[in-house]
C-alpha cells in the first residue's frame, strides 16, 4: 500500500480543502525533540551510520533505462535551482538512494525539499534547522555522530532527513498528513503537509514514460 493510500479520510479532506491556498514561499520549520525508546534510537543511528555508496542495483535494462529517463527528466527541472549539472546528477542520485533506502516515494522528497529550503544546500531556519531537508542540529547528538556541521553536506542531510521522515511516518502508522506536521514541528495544522502535497503533485510529479510492447513474433512459415 502506498503511503498516499494510508492517508486519512481526514488528513485527505485537509489536503483538498486547501490546496488552493498553498503559500508560495518556503515553510521550512523544525522537528522538535522528543525522546526516543533504546532500541528506536539504536536502529535509527544504525540507518544513519550505514556507509555503503549510493548506488542504485539494477535487476533489469529496462530497470536502468527507466532510472536514466527519470534523471533526465529531474535534470532538466532542477537547472533553475541547481545550476551545476555535475552537482544536479549527483544530487539526485543521492536523492534516489535514500528515500529508495527509507521507503519513501522521491517525488514526495523533492517536494518536501523544495518546501524546505528551495533547494538551497546551506539554507538555514529561524529555528537552526540546516540544510536542504531542514534538519534539526540535535538530530545529530541522538542518532549521528554529533557534528552538526556535517548537516550541510549533501549525502547526511539526505539521510538524516529521509531517516526521519520514515521515523515520523512509523510513528503516525502511515498517515503523511500527521507525519509531516512532525517534520515541520507543525503537527496537526494544515498548512505545511498542503504545501509539500502541492510541490509534490505539481512541479514534481512523474509519469515514467512507458515502453512500446514488444510485437510478437512473425509465424514461421
Amino acid at each position: 500500500m502506498t503511503e498516499v493510500a494510508r492517508l486519512s479520510r481526514r488528513s485527505l479532506l485537509l489536503f483538498a480543502g486547501a490546496f488552493a491556498l498553498v503559500p508560495r514561499t518556503a515553510l521550512a520549520g523544525a522537528q522538535k525533540y522528543e525522546p526516543l525508546a533504546d532500541a528506536v534510537r539504536v536502529a535509527l543511528a544504525g540507518q544513519i551510520a550505514d556507509s555503503r555508496p549510493p548506488e542504485r542495483p539494477f535487476t533489469s535494462i529496462d530497470d536502468r533505462l527507466a532510472y536514466l529517463a527519470w534523471m533526465g527528466e529531474m535534470s532538466e527541472r532542477l537547472k533553475g535551482r541547481i545550476a551545476d549539472y555535475s552537482a544536479r546528477v549527483e544530487f539526485l542520485k543521492t536523492l534516489d538512494y535514500e528515500s529508495a533506502r527509507a521507503g519513501l516515494d522521491r517525488q514526495l522528497v523533492l517536494g518536501l525539499i523544495q518546501v524546505e529550503s528551495n533547494f538551497r544546500k546551506y539554507a538555514v531556519s529561524v529555528a537552526g534547522a540546516r540544510g536542504y531537508m531542514q534538519v534539526m542540529p540535535f538530530w545529530t547528538g541522538v542518532i549521528g555522530d554529533g557534528e552538526p556541521r556535517r548537516l550541510f553536506e549533501m549525502r547526511a542531510n539526505l539521510r538524516y532527513g529521509s531517516v526521519i521522515l520514515r521515523h515520523y511516518l512509523d510513528i503516525e502508522k502511515g498517515d503523511l498528513f500527521l507525519a509531516l506536521g512532525r517534520y515541520n514541528g507543525s503537527r496537526g495544522r494544515p498548512q505545511y503537509p498542503n504545501a509539500v502535497h502541492a510541490a509534490w503533485k505539481g512541479r514534481w510529479h512523474y509519469d515514467a514514460p512507458t515502453r512500446p510492447a514488444t510485437p510478437p513474433a512473425a509465424p514461421k512459415a
